[in-house]
């Protein structure tokens, strides 16, 4: 068993800055991540290999403290007894006991069905983009990169780093939701830039907007995909050899449903309710970025900062960083507003269109059920490996089903890590 002052559960920005707000008051610290290297998905890789000058500088200060300890390829169990984890790592199992906990777990893609997106070559965009970063050979492929939102601009910019033909980025927001978004980044003069950059990285590229892809097709693996765009009766097919899809992000809240916090239902989204603190219902419990609403790295790294001082009992310290916080959570409640999903998406799957990847549920077996737990019950739909992860976001959206449990462990697990 290891004892810390705090565990801050995720290596991604709002991890690193609660870890390293509350080391630098000494507390000791253990930060659990899954990868192998810190940083989450914005910075995968090694976050002191990242453009993004907060990261090195983050990831370096944090080496240097003594109380921290890094817990790299390390997944949580789930809570044996209060103030306790029980974690894994590919080769032994742990207890960790804690004082303060943040959780700091990030986001997954959401993915939508529709026909042929099970075909070998279709992957989520920050899938892709991930799989790029780990040397995953894109040199010469051609790339559709579709979905919503700016993530798909910063996932075609990385695949186009590899050597990736990116043919087209389709974008379902149409152009006044764009052209509002683009104007509301006066509030935020470093988006600006970014987004400057990301356009020089992508000159040439074709940029659709209001459109959204309809099918895919292949026979062993994908060859082509059909897009919809605008008010054009037509659909335009596009070659490629893969397609990079992803509709926004959803929260990853299932450590803290597990330990009891409460959730709430926002847009098509649940998040983790917190307060001013950013502490969750449960006492002792924190949770900073994208757990508690998806809003970007600005606002992880202010949510983080406010969770290390608060959970380090320096409130007044936190108070300090509300505006940032602030801020930034405008800019979020901005991009949910432009980038909302478009009702034409829920009417893409057909009756055979495959809903549960790991079950091989489809729709029409799914359109019938009442609830996520009738589904589960009938169908098995949710009982996979991923635990729901997939289909609940895709069943959130095309039957407006929120899952009511969390299935423990809340990763798969070796029955040794279980069992004394």
């Amino acid at each position: 068993m290891k004892y810390f002052d705090i565990v801050v559960v995720g290596a991604g920005p709002a991890g690193l800055a609660a870890a390293h707000a509350a080391a630098a008051q000494g507390a000791h610290v253990g930060i659990i991540d899954d990868n192998p290297y810190p940083g989450g998905q914005i910075w995968r890789g090694a976050p002191d290999t990242q453009s993004d000058p907060r990261a090195p500088q983050l990831l370096g200060e944090l080496r240097g403290f003594e109380n921290v300890e890094f817990l790299p390829q390390t997944r949580v169990m789930y809570a044996p007894q209060p103030q306790h984890l029980l974690v894994q790592t590919p080769s032994t199992s742990n207890t960790l006991q804690y004082k303060q906990l943040i959780i700091a777990t990030g986001a997954r893609e959401r993915l939508l069905p529709f026909p042929g997106w099970t075909l070998p070559g279709v992957t989520g965009a920050g899938g892709l983009q991930a799989l790029s970063k780990g040397g995953y050979p894109l040199e010469g492929k051609r790339v559709v990169v579709a979905g919503s939102g700016p993530l798909l601009l910063a996932a075609a910019a990385t695949l186009k780093g590899k050597g990736a033909h990116i043919v087209a980025i389709i974008e379902q927001a149409a152009t006044p939701a764009l052209l509002r978004f683009g104007l509301g980044l006066l509030a935020t003069p470093s988006k600006i830039a970014q987004a400057l950059q990301l356009n020089a990285q992508l000159r040439g590229v074709p940029y659709w907007r209001n459109s959204y892809v309809h099918s895919a097709q292949g026979e062993r693996a994908l060859q082509s995909v059909q897009v919809k765009r605008g008010f054009e009766q037509e659909l335009d097919i596009l070659q490629c050899d893969y397609l990079a899809c992803g509709y926004g992000l959803l929260p990853n809240v299932e450590l803290a449903q597990a330990l009891g916090c409460a959730t709430v239902a926002r847009d098509t989204q649940t998040v983790v309710q917190v307060d001013e603190w950013q502490q969750t219902s449960v006492p002792g419990v924190y949770c900073a970025g994208e757990g508690t609403g998806v809003g970007g790295v600005d606002l992880a790294l202010a949510e983080g900062h406010i969770a290390g001082l608060s959970a380090s009992g320096l409130k007044e310290q936190a108070r300090g960083v509300f505006a940032a916080r602030t801020r930034w959570r405008k800019f979020a409640e901005r991009l949910g507003r432009s980038f909302a999903l478009r009702p034409e998406l829920r009417t893409l799957a057909s009756d055979d269109t495959i809903v549960c990847r790991c079950e091989d549920v489809c729709h029409g077996d799914l359109r019938t059920q009442t609830s996520w737990r009738s589904a589960k019950l009938q169908t098995r739909c949710g009982m996979g490996p991923c635990q729901g992860r997939i289909c609940g976001g895709a069943t959130e959206v095309l039957y407006g089903w929120r899952p009511d449990a969390v299935r423990l462990p809340i990763s798969p697990t070796r029955i040794s890590s279980i069992i004394d």
